[in-house]
């Protein structure tokens, strides 16, 4: 990153949350780790990292060394490092957060993934091609994460993405709080530098076919994510905002975007609590986030929950949009009816019940919806078999089409969906590409 850039992001409302450490206090946090044997840390990690390793490293002055530990394992490791829960995974099963406070492990990971951002030398040896060809459609995180790792093991790799930058929602759906666009787009280059051919402004179904892919490859990886956020499906829903492009916006372009003076966030996710700091923070004077259920059920991570409360971010719970009030085409308010929870339904929640005669009126000039995302439509389900509207595949990740492997959010009909499990998705089906490709050359 540039200074100037590096002297924007700072400025910004929006900018990163913890700065990087410096080399001193990285080590001096390393060699607080106790280097566990077995360690619960590297257990909890969904992509396995040796946490143990790569911080006994970082404690011997050898940041190289421990970025190479971290990215044999996860090459999305910058990324990984600011947006993973380390709250809920490897920092919470920390040895010292019983008596005292857990190893900085994201900040370590980041210090180390940091030191070779700009590095040009390359920190895997090259194999031998395989002579071997394999197309991967998407390029987010379980994407590049494939991709990467079947470069490594020797196949030629050309990855397709519909937008114009690669990096999915690690460059335009993850709040800059956590990862500025420059990092995401660092290890876009990263991959780049490995050998992945990364081609933009292509998109399945427009300029890039099925017929195409199965003539020229051998493989094929989709990694084509969740669509956009779904409607309200109440009268005047045509006003809302999609939650996800407030929060690219905030990331592209922040001095553009204008948020209202009173706003609403519908949903109770980690989205949404993104959604309602960006607004926060570019200058809304009273964010509230409206949910239908209590605090007991919201889907956003417990300190995610206190984070926004220490933004002064209100709540309303069991409390259900029926309507968005609006004049002359400007929003004016939102009409809530109040609910009450019953038994439990087919999510294994409480289900809301509306409460009856019952309503009220929120004062609010902006409506931000952030419920989720539409699943796989159009030419990426073309020919698939389906579960519950996702992507249907088996314990290799292959879908019912020939060559055809799949893997991300789009694939995840059950579960929480989150960045690091979609890298470990792209990891995983790796293996069985190469597999299925090995096989495929025996048979040849």
């Amino acid at each position: 990153m540039s200074a100037t850039a590096i002297r924007k992001a700072l400025d910004s409302p929006l900018a990163e949350l913890l700065g990087p450490l410096s080399t001193l206090d990285a080590v001096v946090e390393a060699n607080r780790c106790l280097y566990c044997y077995d360690a619960p840390c590297a257990q909890a990690c969904p992509t396995h990292i040796d946490i143990p390793g790569f911080i006994r490293k970082i404690g011997q002055a050898r940041p190289r060394d421990a970025a190479r530990t971290i990215l044999s394992e996860n090459l999305l490791g910058a990324t990984c490092s600011r947006v993973c829960p380390v709250q809920e995974l490897c920092e919470g099963a920390c040895v010292l957060g019983a008596a005292m406070k857990p190893i900085s492990i994201g900040r370590l990971q980041r210090y180390a993934t940091d030191s070779v951002q700009d590095d040009p030398t390359p920190l895997f040896s090259p194999v031998a091609p395989t002579g071997r060809r394999v197309a991967v459609v998407g390029a987010g995180p379980a994407g590049l994460s494939c991709a990467g790792e079947l470069v490594r093991k020797g196949h030629h790799v050309e990855v397709f993405e519909k937008r114009d930058l690669g990096g999915g929602l690690s460059t335009f759906g993850i709040v800059t709080l956590r990862e500025p666009i420059e990092v995401a787009l660092a290890e876009v280059e990263f991959l780049r530098r490995l050998g992945v051919v990364i081609h933009t402004g292509r998109e399945l179904g427009k300029d890039l076919s099925w017929d195409e892919l199965e003539d020229r490859f051998d493989a094929v990886f989709l990694a084509v994510g969740l669509g956009k956020v779904p409607r309200l499906g109440i009268p005047g829903d045509d006003l809302v905002i999609d939650g996800l492009e407030l929060v690219e916006a905030g990331k592209v372009d922040p001095v553009r975007v204008s948020v209202g003076h009173r706003v609403a966030v519908v949903g109770a996710g980690n989205t949404a609590i993104d959604c309602a700091t960006v607004a926060k923070r570019l200058g809304a004077e009273e964010v509230t986030i409206v949910y239908r259920r209590s605090a007991a059920e919201m889907t956003a991570y417990p300190h995610e929950y206190e984070f926004a409360k220490a933004e002064g971010i209100g709540f309303r719970f069991l409390t259900q949009p029926v309507e968005v009030v609006s004049h002359a085409g400007a929003v004016r308010g939102l009409r809530c009816q109040v609910m009450t929870l019953g038994k439990n339904d087919a999510s294994g929640r409480p289900e809301p019940t509306p409460v009856p005669g019952q309503q009220l009126l929120l004062e609010v000039d902006m409506v931000v919806a952030a419920i989720g995302q539409t699943k796989p439509s159009g030419a990426a389900v073309e020919g698939m078999n389906l579960d519950r509207g996702f992507i249907a595949v088996d314990a290799g990740f292959k879908t019912n089409r020939p060559k055809v492997f799949a893997g991300g959010d789009g694939i995840r009909s059950t579960g929480a969906a989150s960045t690091v499990m979609a890298v470990q998705d792209g990891k995983l089906a790796s293996r069985a590409i190469h597999l299925f490709l090995t096989e495929e050359v025996r048979r040849g």
